[in-house]
Parts: structure tokens; C-alpha cells; sequence
């Protein structure tokens, strides 16, 4: 007790505060800084790197680091930025008008999923907070970015729920405190978790929040009324935007589904093996920085969001693509459109800053301005033909009144602080134009009074100046200071002059300050009057930035497809994807420009050709020609042209890699086990209109069991009744067998030729199997000791002539009446008989690929014993 009632009225206002937000570090403002304590100012300093200092707070000496007040935007960011929640502590009075401690407040909780400054969101980016909801059999899932308006909610599976963080890669997770563990399980640890209290994820509660925001009575007009367990998460969202301080929402005027069925399905392997955002190490490309050909920010966050969920309604693809058809097909309309919208600012985050109440002057300017430049586009004349793109430039809305409005009211000039004046347009108000020439008119005024004084007084030398301790004052030398009238107050005496105030001067003084003052009243009044006037139009304004954004993301489409030769793809209801000289959209890009780019085809359907093996030696290209045939279909599927001479590509729904020997040694598991959850996820999950993409399946483990497992999933694939469509490339020969054995297994290699002891890549697909690995060439051509080189000849001779190679491989293709069997089952050992049963009596028609996997595990266990 003795402790607390030495704490000084300072530290027991920060204490209770601190209190309220203990996961937060607390900006506190005192004067003119912003001051953290204790452990807050420890991290603080650490991050920022400021001085950290300490002093005597009454009964302690107590960590302290702080920054100006006015700096705040350069140091917030990076404290955001580091992961931090943020209170700003500000001053609620003006500390000259109480005798007390001055009454302070957190008026802002700034969180990494909460953020409106310009200075913590990326432009390109959008900064999603999510909210996950666990629960059987489905599971709930939200997403809002607060600085765009953006709300989209779904329900899933785990599977599905941690496909959508990796889609949407929130800055900030909200979750029930009593889920933590479950959700970093499912989840793992790399988001910002926050934990919420559980009440705040109930039924009612969600339902009221939602239906209170959207002032609505349910949620059946958003289609997600159904979608218990997303809006249950996504009403916990509204809860801690209220309980952050975030209260004026008006720019959250809907919520959205995501409905999976309409989008194409990829797992979280899959997103990161085609390296969509960007690749796996430092400064490697992505596809979405090789396509982002927009112009403004909404555009660039809408290719984002295509890429994420591409869509599967033909209907839907088709209308996309004849919008870019008619872009390419007409270039000087093209370039018209993007003239305009290169005049666009980011309509999206301004309307979000007006709805918040954070919105400048300039900032209004620049929404006008946008909604102006794009205006134009509603009246282009279009070729009667192109239905598509005019009903597109018809969702623009025609907001010239609102425009205007702004006009009438602001300086075109205006600053970006209110409170420097100048802000509402000369003729807007008769009051403030009469205020402004009171204040401007001040100095002919003064002259005037300064002659008439001069004249009266006979003081030659007399002149009008001004201070901040006494305003308006005469000086007078000390040789004219007898001819002073008796009227005029002494103030001030100098070495060699005297100051003086008169009635006059005063009342003149007193009239110019008020002025000042009711100009600044004035112009906030008349700038909060307009604010709430755009605010009635934040519906039609969203529509308009919603249109822009896909406008520019088309226009994107079709000046690439004209940059680099991509044609309209073909997509149909079919179950084909032929591809006539397709080319890697990211690597075409990166080769030299003197080097071409070695197209190939590819054709695969549900009833001919499912299954491409295609063997060659590592570096040949195989993954490349796996992956592109992957991003193709993604490219047709967001509505963009494709890199093809010509394609044709039946709907596809899911898309499936295992691609490399990618492990996770650090949550303890091996590179095999990582390689069998992921085909064990493809096996559970195949459809129809599955497009698999399998590579090097099988390396993880030893040869043999490689081999086998590579054989058993293959054969699996094929026998799916689905007949799912897969490239499966390998460096494992012995499949190449499987073409004698299964109607639907097609062999193809990547060609390469052998000159003078070392090899050339052609990098051409060809039909039929490669005999050969040329392990030792690559390894050759990597720069591997000559010693090295030589030693692995002489091992693999001497290999190839113990284990008869070649024979082994004949005996893999061979059956007995029991079915498919490995050589090895051949050779006179009990061990390998007692496996050899155990196959024999196993069910395989009702066997799981879960099952099969553990029986593979088992009979490895055996051959170890």
C-alpha cells in the first residue's frame, strides 16, 4: 500500500489506462511528446531505436522513451509494422484550462489488422483482418480490410479455412481464447494471433452485430444467412473494431461469400509450389508481379484477390475475356481508358478515411478529381458488338453533381491540414469572404492609421509593429517621445525607443483576432458539413471503385496479352486441356532477351490420355512444364489471355502439386512424411475436373520404396473412377512400364542431347521414356571435382553390373495371377515371402490412400528388422 500512495497523479492516470490494454504497447501523450513506460518502453526503444532513459515516478525508478507528438506518423508504422498493438493516449482537454491533472484517453487502438494510415498499408496490398471459428463438421472463416470496406466470410473444413488464410494472408487473426491451441495446430504459429473473450463468439451475438452494422433486419440479402459459422466469425470482427476504438464504419456496407464450389480449389501446397505472390527465396518472381499490369491501386488489390479465387462459371470467364478481347482488338481505346485511369487516386482507402472521419481537404480533392477522370467512360461510343465492356463502363457512376458539390466548396489548392487556412473556396460563404478581407485588408488599414497618427503627432520616425506578448504597439524613438499623446499606454521602454498602445490600435487588434478565429470555426464547420454530404454517397462511390478496379485489372490483361504475344483461350465444359506451344509465364520473362523460349504442347483428358509420365534428367525442365501448365490454367480462369499459340481448356475445379522435396523438419516431421500428407490430401480430394500436378513423388525415401509408392499412386490415379488429369514427372525409369499396363498412361520425356561427354538441354517434350538420369552430367555441369566425377563413373558401373539393372526393370512390369509384382518378391528369402502374403491377402479395392501409406510403413518396419 505504501507503494501506491507514493505514485505520483501522472503515473496512477497511466497505471489505470494501462489497465485497460495490457496486450497494447500505450503511447501516452504528455505536452508536446508521446511517452511509453516500463516494459512498453523497453520494446519501444528497441524497435524504434530511441533513447531509453529512466526516472523517479514516486516509488520506483521507471523505464521511459518517448518521441514528439507531431512525429507520430514515422514511428507508428514500424511499430505496427513489428507486430505491435498500438493505444494512443491522447490529451482530452487543453491542459491550460484546468488546474488538475489534465483528463486523457485511448482514442485510437491501432492494431496490424487495424490500421487507416497511409504510412502502415501497402498501396497494392490489401490488409486483411480475419477471424477463424472452429467447429464440427465446418468450421468459419472472415475477412475485412477496414481501409477499403472490403467483408467477405465462408465456411469450411481445416483444409479449406487454412487454404483461405493463405489466399487472403491476414496481418491479424482473431480467435477464441479457448481455441488457441486447436488453431495453432491446425494453423501453425506464423499469423498474429489475437484472442478474444469466448461470449463474443455466439449466435446472437454475431447475428445482432452484423444486422445492426448493415441496418438490416437479416442477413438473407447478402446470401449468407445459411453460413452459421461465418457470420459468427465475422461478427466477432465488429466486436473488436468497437472494442479498438473503431466506431465509425459507415464505409462497411455489405458482407460477401465465399462460395468454394465457385472458385477453383488450392491447398496451401499448391498456392506456395506455383509461387503465385512470389517465390520461395529472397528476390525471386512471382506470377502476380509478371502479370500486374494496372494502373491504380484498386485494380492491383482486385488481381490479387482473381488470383486467389479463380473462377469456375464459364459464363463468368467468358464475359471477362471478352472485355480484354475487345481491349486488345481495339488499342487506341485501350490506351484511351488507361489515360484516364492513370488520373485515378485510391477512391477505396479515401472513402474509408471520409466514413473515419481522417479525410484532409487535399484528400477530398483527390476523390473529386478521380470521379471525374473516370466519368468520361460512361459515354465512350462503343462498336455495337462489345456488350460486355459497355455494360462494365456503365456500372461507373455518374457522381458530376457530388463532384461539382466539392468543387463549389473547397480550393482547388486546398492544404492538407484544415487548420491552415484557406481551405473553402472565395464565394461560398458571404460571412467568411467578409472575415478574409478583415484579415487581409490589415495592413492597408495599419498604413492608413499610421499616416493619420504621423500627421497628428508630427513623429516621422513613428511605425506599427507587433509582438506575441503585446499585439499591436507604436514605437517611438526617445527624440519624439515628448510629442506622445496623452492618450496612448506605455508598455515598453528600449534602450533607444518606447511602446505604446492605444483605444484605437486595441479594438483593431481585438477585431483581427476574432476574425481568425471564426474563419478557422467557419471552415471546419463548412468541411464537416460537406464530409457528411459525401457520405450519403458511399454506395454509389463504392460501386464506381469497385468498376475501376475491374476495368483496369481487364485493361491489365489485354496490354500484356498485346507485350507478350498471350492468345484468348478456349474454355469449355469439356474435359480437355490442350495446349498448343505453351510457354512459363514467369521464366519467358526472365531469360535473356537473345534466348528463346522453348514452347511445348500438352494434351491430356479424362478418357485417352490422363496421365503424362514424363522422365528426363534433373535441370531438363520438367517442373517448368508441370508449373505452366498449372498457371495457364489459372491465367484462363481469372479472365486473362494465355501464354499458347492455342488453347483449349474444359473447366477446372481443383488444382492439386507436390511438387520437390519441400519438408518441415522444424515442426518435426521428415521430408517423406511432408510428402505424404500432401499426396495423401490429393488422393482424399480428387475430382472429375482435377488437374494434378505430381513431381519427383517418391524421393524422399529410399530407391525401392520410392519406386513403389510412385508405381502405387500412379495406379491409383489412373484406377480413380474420376480419371483425374495428371502430369507426373519423375526421374524414377521403371515407370515408364506402366504404359503397357494402363490404357491412360502416356510416356514423355524432355529431350536432351549428349555431345562430347556432357549434355544439352533441348528442353523439348517428345513422346516416349527417357533410358537415362544423367545424374553424373548435371552434377558435371554444376562444377563437382573432377575426382568426384570420376569416382561416381566408376561407382555406377560398378552398380550397373552387380544389380542388373536392366533386368530388374523387365521383372517390374511382369504379373502373376495375384497381380502387379516388384522383382525383389522373387528372391528366395522368408522375410520377403511374409510381405509378399501380406499384399497378397490385402483388400485393395477397399483399401484408403491413408491405409495404403501405413501398410507401405509397416512392411518398411519389416525389412528393418
Amino acid at each position: 500500500m505504501a507503494k501506491t500512495s507514493k505514485e505520483t497523479p501522472l503515473m496512477k492516470q497511466y497505471n489505470q489506462i494501462k489497465a485497460k490494454y495490457p496486450d497494447a504497447l500505450l503511447l501516452f501523450r504528455v505536452g508536446d511528446f508521446y511517452e511509453t513506460f516500463k516494459e512498453d518502453a523497453v520494446k519501444t526503444s528497441q524497435v524504434l531505436g530511441i533513447v531509453l532513459t529512466s526516472r523517479n515516478n514516486g516509488s520506483e525508478d521507471t523505464s521511459l522513451a518517448g518521441f514528439p507528438y507531431h512525429a507520430l506518423n514515422n514511428y507508428l508504422p514500424k511499430l505496427v509494422k513489428a507486430g505491435y498493438r498500438v493505444a494512443i493516449c491522447d490529451q482530452l482537454e487543453d491542459p491550460k484550462l484546468t488546474k488538475t491533472i489534465v483528463k486523457r484517453g485511448v482514442t485510437e487502438l491501432v492494431t496490424p489488422g487495424v490500421a487507416l494510415s497511409d504510412d502502415i498499408l501497402q498501396t497494392r496490398k490489401n490488409n486483411f483482418l480475419a477471424s477463424v471459428w472452429l467447429h464440427t463438421p465446418l468450421c468459419g472463416v472472415s475477412f475485412l480490410d477496414i481501409s477499403t470496406g472490403e467483408y467477405y466470410l465462408a465456411e469450411g473444413d481445416i483444409p479449406c479455412i487454412d487454404k483461405l488464410l493463405q489466399n487472403f494472408q491476414p496481418n491479424e487473426v482473431l480467435i477464441a481464447k479457448k481455441q488457441r491451441k486447436e488453431i495453432e495446430d491446425a494453423f501453425g504459429n506464423g499469423w498474429h494471433y489475437f484472442g478474444l473473450e469466448d461470449w463474443v463468439y455466439k449466435e446472437d451475438f454475431a447475428y445482432e452485430a452484423l444486422t445492426k452494422q448493415f441496418q438490416t433486419n437479416s442477413l438473407k440479402g447478402f446470401a449468407v444467412e445459411q453460413l452459421r459459422q461465418g457470420w459468427i466469425s465475422a461478427g466477432a470482427i465488429l466486436h473488436y473494431l468497437s472494442e479498438t476504438q473503431h466506431h465509425q464504419l459507415q464505409h462497411i456496407t455489405s458482407i460477401r461469400p465465399i462460395i468454394n464450389e465457385e472458385y477453383v480449389w488450392m491447398d496451401k501446397f499448391t498456392i506456395r509450389n506455383l509461387e503465385l505472390y512470389g517465390g520461395g527465396q529472397a528476390g525471386s518472381v512471382g506470377l502476380l508481379e509478371v502479370i500486374d499490369k494496372t494502373l491504380t491501386p484498386m485494380g492491383s488489390r482486385m488481381l490479387r484477390r482473381w488470383l486467389a479465387l479463380p473462377l469456375t462459371n464459364l459464363s463468368q470467364i467468358q464475359e471477362r475475356h471478352q472485355v480484354v478481347q475487345a481491349l486488345v482488338a481495339h488499342t487506341e481505346l485501350r490506351e484511351q481508358v488507361r489515360d484516364h485511369l492513370h488520373k485515378v487516386s485510391d477512391i477505396e482507402r479515401l472513402l474509408s478515411k471520409i466514413a473515419t472521419g481522417k479525410i484532409t481537404p487535399r484528400e477530398l480533392i483527390y476523390l473529386k478529381n478521380s470521379l471525374l477522370a473516370v466519368l468520361p467512360l460512361r459515354a465512350i461510343t462503343l462498336p455495337f458488338e462489345e456488350v460486355a465492356l459497355k455494360r462494365l463502363f456503365e456500372r461507373i457512376c455518374d457522381l458530376e453533381e457530388l463532384c461539382e458539390r466539392i468543387g463549389h466548396t473547397l480550393e482547388e489548392d486546398a492544404p492538407v491540414n484544415i487548420l491552415k487556412g484557406n481551405t473553402i473556396r472565395a464565394g461560398f460563404s458571404a460571412e467568411l469572404d467578409e472575415l478574409r478581407n478583415l484579415s487581409h485588408s490589415g495592413k492597408e488599414y495599419l498604413n492608413q492609421l499610421l499616416e493619420r497618427e504621423i500627421a497628428q503627432t508630427h513623429i516621422s520616425s513613428l511605425k506599427i509593429d507587433n509582438n506575441n506578448v503585446f499585439g499591436y504597439y507604436f514605437e517611438v524613438r526617445n527624440v519624439h517621445k515628448d510629442k506622445v499623446p496623452a492618450h496612448w499606454v506605455r508598455k515598453q521602454t528600449l534602450v533607444n525607443a518606447e511602446r505604446y498602445i492605444s483605444e484605437e490600435l486595441k479594438e483593431y487588434e481585438e477585431k483581427i483576432l476574432h476574425a481568425q478565429e471564426r474563419i478557422a470555426i467557419l471552415e471546419q464547420e463548412y468541411f464537416a458539413s460537406l464530409i457528411q454530404e459525401v457520405i450519403a454517397y458511399i454506395s454509389p462511390i463504392q460501386q464506381t471503385a469497385i468498376a475501376i478496379g475491374e476495368i483496369d485489372t481487364l485493361c491489365g490483361f489485354a496490354l500484356l496479352a498485346t507485350e507478350r504475344q498471350y492468345t484468348l483461350p478456349q474454355l469449355d465444359d469439356s474435359l480437355v486441356i490442350n495446349l498448343k506451344e505453351a510457354r512459363h509465364p514467369v521464366i519467358e520473362q526472365q531469360l535473356p532477351p537473345t534466348q528463346p523460349y522453348i514452347a511445348n504442347d500438352i494434351y491430356l483428358d479424362n478418357e485417352r490420355q490422363q496421365i503424362m509420365m514424363i522422365t528426363g534428367p534433373n535441370m531438363s525442365g520438367k517442373s517448368a512444364l508441370l508449373r505452366q501448365t498449372a498457371l495457364i490454367v489459372l491465367l484462363a480462369q481469372i479472365g486473362s489471355f494465355v501464354p499458347a499459340k492455342q488453347a483449349q481448356i474444359g473447366i477446372v475445379d481443383k488444382i492439386f502439386t507436390r511438387v520437390g522435396a519441400s519438408d518441415n523438419i522444424s515442426q518435426g516431421e521428415s521430408t517423406f512424411m511432408v510428402e505424404m500428407n500432401e499426396a495423401a490430401l490429393i488422393l482424399n480430394n480428387l475430382s472429375q475436373r482435377s488437374l494434378i500436378l505430381l513431381d519427383e513423388i517418391g524421393r524422399g525415401t529410399s530407391t525401392y520404396d520410392g519406386i513403389s509408392i510412385a508405381w502405387a499412386i500412379a495406379e491409383y490415379l489412373h484406377e480413380h473412377p474420376t480419371h483425374a488429369k495428371t502430369l507426373f514427372a519423375t526421374h524414377y525409369h521403371e515407370l515408364n512400364e506402366m504404359q503397357n499396363e494402363f490404357a491412360r498412361i502416356k510416356n514423355f520425356s524432355v529431350s536432351v542431347k549428349e555431345v562430347k561427354g556432357s549434355i544439352l538441354f533441348l528442353r523439348k517434350l517428345v513422346e516416349g521414356g527417357s533410358e537415362h538420369s544423367f545424374g553424373i552430367h548435371v552434377a558435371k555441369m554444376a562444377g563437382m571435382p573432377p575426382y568426384v566425377i570420376e569416382k561416381a563413373e566408376k561407382v555406377l558401373e560398378k552398380l550397373e553390373k552387380t544389380h542388373q539393372l536392366e533386368d530388374n526393370k523387365e521383372q517390374l512390369s511382369e504379373k502373376n495371377k495375384e497381380g502387379m509384382q516388384l522383382s525383389f518378391f522373387q528372391l528366395d528369402d522368408p522375410l520377403l515371402e511374409s510381405i509378399k502374403e501380406q499384399l497378397i491377402h490385402t483388400d485393395i479395392d477397399n483399401l484408403t490412400p491413408i491405409e495404403a501409406l501405413m501398410k507401405l510403413n509397416s512392411i518398411k518396419k519389416m525389412l528393418k528388422k
